[in-house]
């Protein structure tokens, strides 16, 4: 199966045991291009049934793979490393066309997928234990890592090629055989890396693919052959995955939701951090775990970087992201737009205005696109329920305060700890922001404080649940179990051979 265009209506279907399969299930789902409401796919929703044949097929696999040496497992991820640029454009307009985002961020989406596929490759020296010799006399000590079995990734819409290479190189690398489930609003994109994986010849078994909702992730999470588990989606769905399947004994590592806010200080430079807000609240049309969506602003810095934001926000072009020139594309479906709509409606019933509205935009010959413009609201009162809760839209509220303290209150009083960001020419405001804000990743003058992949993506309070988290060393310790080793090797007992 080589990577095409993608195809009207393209079946897709299950790779389990090395062999494509067309799934059984009686139930399917519309695969949509968001920017024009064409149907491009037809994905089935599989069921327990068919994710048992695709642990079974892990779980056989896996006493071969473990006893491949580290060195060969990773040629076949440089191998795969090398197939991702060689279709690179393919799989970004992929991604593009069933997920929505521009062309030039579905690009970005691959890029950081490859550099885990990079960083996995270092698995020969990661995956390194050590050792203490004489911890008493003639015994010594080793620690040395071993993998842990059939590892599940359940992926969301939003980076359908990101994400699960957050997870997959790292677990194949380090002995482990994988069941991926991608998220059925996006399938098309796992369906041409998985024709990629044909390439790399594999062995059978070791990297399986099920399509599939709520029955499957389900599956998942109850299947005894599963060892551990890692998913990305809102904090909901991660506390029920997070819940479930650690109560079955898996290892598990849960990315949740966010609300996440960038401080902007009266030192700021306002043309800059309005375009690097703009860009993190507006960017994937607002549907990332990075993205801002709170902008307080301090003292003096309230009407500048209003301002500047209304124009950055007015002039966003949006539309279909294969365009040239668009800068913002649809949200994912219907669904999600109408939640959106109504989140900024009960945003000024609680008392917000609209600095720029975006609601129901026309888009020229994207009629039937799922399109929602940037949206910038002010005086939202804290104590509304949309200041809570996490939109995933192209939304951002920007509130008042008078100090720093009083804006590092309002980032760590949330539900989430995904992300906070501050602008700022001040090195010690930005010391005290990095040392007291509550939340995983911190930017400083950066409004997506996307970790490389050879730091962990990290999270806290209701934005992770865990206690490893995806990409860099944690995912080596994630994805593999540690033994010790105690010897004794008495002189005298040579004396016996």
């Amino acid at each position: 199966m080589s990577v095409t265009a993608t195809a009207k209506d393209e079946l897709v279907r299950n790779y389990v045991d090395g062999k494509w399969q067309i799934s059984a299930a009686s139930e399917q789902l519309a695969v949509v291009n968001p920017a024009t409401g064409e149907r491009i796919g037809t994905v089935p929703l599989s069921s327990s049934s068919e994710v048992d044949e695709a642990v079974r097929a892990g779980a056989k696999a896996f006493p071969a793979w473990r006893r491949v040496p580290v060195g060969q497992r990773i040629d076949y991820l440089f191998q795969l490393r090398q197939l991702l640029k060689d279709n690179f454009e393919e799989l970004a307009r992929t991604i593009t066309i069933e997920c929505g985002k521009t062309l030039a961020e579905s690009r970005g989406e691959i890029i950081r997928g490859i550099e885990n596929v990079e960083v996995a490759c270092g698995a020969p020296t990661l995956i390194q234990g050590y050792n203490s010799e004489d911890i008493a006399p003639g015994i010594d000590e080793i620690m040395i890592r071993q993998p842990l079995g059939v590892c599940a990734i359940i992926s969301p819409f939003n980076f359908p090629a990101m994400i699960p290479l957050w997870f997959l190189p790292y677990a194949l690398a380090c002995g482990n055989t994988v069941v991926l489930k991608p998220s059925e609003r996006v399938p098309l994109t796992m369906q041409k890396f998985m024709s990629l994986v044909e390439e790399i010849n594999l062995p059978a078994g070791v990297l399986n693919l099920v399509n599939g909702g709520r029955e499957a992730v389900n599956a998942i999470l109850d299947h005894p052959e599963i060892r551990a588990v890692s998913f990305v989606g809102s904090s909901a769905v991660a506390r029920h995955v997070y819940s479930r399947a650690a109560a079955s004994g898996k290892r598990v590592q849960c990315q949740g939701g966010a609300k996440n806010c960038v401080v902007v200080l009266p030192d700021a430079d306002f043309d800059s951090a309005s375009e690097i807000v703009a860009d993190s609240a507006f960017g994937c049309a607002g549907q990332r775990c990075l993205a801002a969506s709170v902008a307080i602003t301090v003292g003096g810095a309230a009407k500048p970087f209003t301002g500047a934001i209304e124009q950055k926000a007015e002039s966003r072009v949006t539309g279909f992201g294969l365009d040239n020139g668009v800068q913002m594309g649809p949200v994912i479906t219907p669904e999600s737009r109408a939640r959106i709509e109504s989140l900024i409606a009960k945003a000024i019933t609680d008392g917000a205005r609209t600095v720029v509205d975006g609601r129901k935009p026309k888009i020229p010959q994207y009629e039937n696109g799922t399109f929602v413009r940037p949206t910038v609201l002010e005086g939202l009162p804290l104590s509304s329920d949309v200041s809570r809760t996490e939109i995933f839209g192209p939304v951002l509220s920007v509130h008042r305060v008078n100090t720093i303290d009083d804006a590092i209150s309002i980032v760590n009083s949330g539900e989430f700890g995904n992300m906070a960001c501050l602008f700022t020419t001040s090195g010690t405001s930005a010391r005290k922001f990095r040392y007291e804000a509550e939340v995983g990743n911190v930017g400083i003058n950066v409004g997506v404080a996307a970790p490389m992949a050879f730091f962990p993506f990290s999270g806290a309070r209701g934005s992770f649940f865990g206690d490893l988290h995806g990409q860099g060393r944690d995912s080596i310790e994630f994805f593999t179990q540690e033994k010790v080793v105690v010897e004794r090797w008495p002189k005298d007992w040579s004396r016996k051979f």
